[in-house]
């Protein structure tokens, strides 16, 4: 299987928390995970654009949003179904219009993880 590279956001705890998972699921090294937020990593479009979605580089086509996630989820051996099953248009139309509703509470959702990460 071809390598995939996946740009993640560093300071964003939600962002952290799921790449950590996915590393953890991903035993066979078959992702490379960039932090974004690192003014060391290179980034192939803007960076800002790389920060407000989600993406990722499969077989060397940029994707991002739900169809990034798709991707990363194809080279990780348990949640291969869900990313073949992302192939089909309406499941994938699907998991976009879930994606951009997150996108929404995003800002939210990372203050509300940063406050219960900062309790005792």
């Amino acid at each position: 299987m071809t390598a995939l590279i996946v740009w993640f956001d560093g300071g964003c705890p939600l962002c952290r928390r799921e790449i950590a998972a996915m590393q953890r699921l991903d035993r066979a090294g078959r992702i490379t995970f960039l932090d974004v937020a690192s003014d060391a990593t290179e980034c192939p479009i803007d960076r800002g654009a790389l920060l407000a979605r989600f993406h990722a580089q499969e077989n060397g086509v940029l994707l991002s949003g739900a169809a990034a996630f798709a991707a990363m989820w194809r080279a990780i051996p348990l949640l291969r179904p869900f990313g073949l099953a992302a192939r089909n248009r309406l499941v994938g139309s699907a998991l976009e219009w879930l994606y951009v509703r997150f996108l929404r509470h995003r800002p939210a959702l990372q203050r509300w993880v940063t406050s219960r990460e900062a309790r005792p």
